[in-house]
């Protein structure tokens, strides 16, 4: 009996051990496989259309903080057909003024008898002009005076109606110069008819060429927002002769810019819809002041009653018909409103209920080439 007992034993002595060697070497196995195949493991490089996480920063300002350069924009519908209304509609031979019959115009004799100004005067007291225009042209004039206490200088012509200039056109019937330049626009194609622009004559020579004393006007108009509409380096362009005595008023950002660059304003409307449309680079300006201004255009959704426009949020804007296919939009960057809060100075859409205008029936005096 004992011998079988040592019998059975030993029989269980060599199964354990028998197990243990198994387990042993299944060990020994698998941590070889694991060992070869850690040695052939390298780092896989991360894909290039992968953005990396970026490892946090103490120093990191909160992300929820407002960005005050950051401009936010957001849709506006105006009508389309306010595309031909603003002060940066392009009035040429090719593009033709559709007048809105209810220009707020005023009387330069009488808002000057009011201001008590006497620094110049007008060769007829029925001249009027669009309001935006008259106080930037009466403070041009005004350091003008205060500079060179030349009290000579007079308005020689501004706003006219489509009928006068009809009859301005009919005098010449149609003539142009020894060069080709016409004597007079067509009607509806004088900048005239539109409000923005006047001419300069001075009382000693009844004549103004932007010399002498006169020089300063014409070199620092764009800081009044006035270009020298005509000049003899872009009359290929224009296709009017040189007329130092016709200022347009286009906007300080605008002139500036357009001064700065040598630009006519064909060119500048060119410049803007072909570069500078709201989807692409904006123009920035800064005139000489200091002021910021980001211009851009949006083309007209013509055949729709409306065009949407995106228009800033927390800042004033302008927006002017370009008179052709579309809009500009003048950011002032530096004079915040309350966001939501609707443009005080917005002068561009044309007025809902049309009212009979009252023309121009003075006869006004004529340079040697009526535009």
């Amino acid at each position: 009996m004992p011998k079988d007992i040592n019998k059975e034993k030993s029989i269980n002595r060599a199964r354990n051990l028998t197990q243990i060697v198994i387990c042993a070497v299944a060990l020994g196995f698998a941590g070889y496989n694991v060992y070869t195949v850690y040695d052939n493991m390298h780092p896989v490089p991360s894909s290039s259309y992968v953005q990396e996480p970026s490892e946090p920063d103490d120093t990191e300002e909160p992300t929820n903080t407002a960005d005050p350069d950051n401009v936010v924009y957001s849709y506006t519908a105006v009508p389309t057909k306010d595309k031909f209304f603003g002060d940066l509609i392009l009035v040429n031979n090719d593009n033709e003024y559709f007048s809105l019959d209810n220009e707020d115009l005023i009387n330069i004799a009488d808002m000057n008898s009011e201001r008590d100004i006497s620094s110049f005067s007008v060769v007829d007291n029925t001249y009027t002009i669009l309001r935006p225009v008259y106080e930037p042209m009466v403070n041009m004039r005004e350091d003008f005076y205060e500079k060179y206490e030349n009290d000579t200088l007079q308005i020689y012509g501004s706003y006219r109606s489509k009928k006068y200039q009809q009859e301005i056109y009919d005098r010449y019937d149609g003539e142009t110069d020894e060069d080709g330049f016409p004597r007079a626009a067509l009607p509806g194609h004088s900048e005239h008819e539109t409000g923005y622009a006047f001419d300069f004559t001075e009382t000693v020579n009844l004549d103004y060429q932007g010399d002498g004393d006169f020089a300063w006007i014409n070199e620092n108009c764009y800081k009044y927002g006035f270009v020298v509409r005509y000049t003899e380096a872009k009359e290929k362009i224009t296709e009017i002769r040189s007329e130092p005595w016709h200022f347009r008023y286009v906007g300080i950002a605008h002139a500036t810019y357009m001064t700065n660059n040598d630009l006519c304003l064909e060119e500048y409307i060119d410049l803007l819809r072909d570069k500078y449309k709201y989807e692409d680079e904006h123009l920035q300006v800064t005139d000489d002041d200091g002021a910021h201004y980001e211009i851009f255009y949006v083309p007209s959704e013509d055949g729709e009653d409306t065009t949407n426009i995106p228009v800033p949020s927390g800042c004033r804007y302008d927006i002017s018909g370009n008179n052709s296919d579309g809009f500009i939009v003048t950011v002032h960057k530096d004079e915040k409103t309350e966001i939501g809060q609707e443009t005080a100075e917005q002068e561009t859409s044309a007025a809902e209920e049309e009212t009979e205008a009252e023309e121009g029936t003075s006869a006004e005096d004529e340079n040697s080439a009526e535009e």
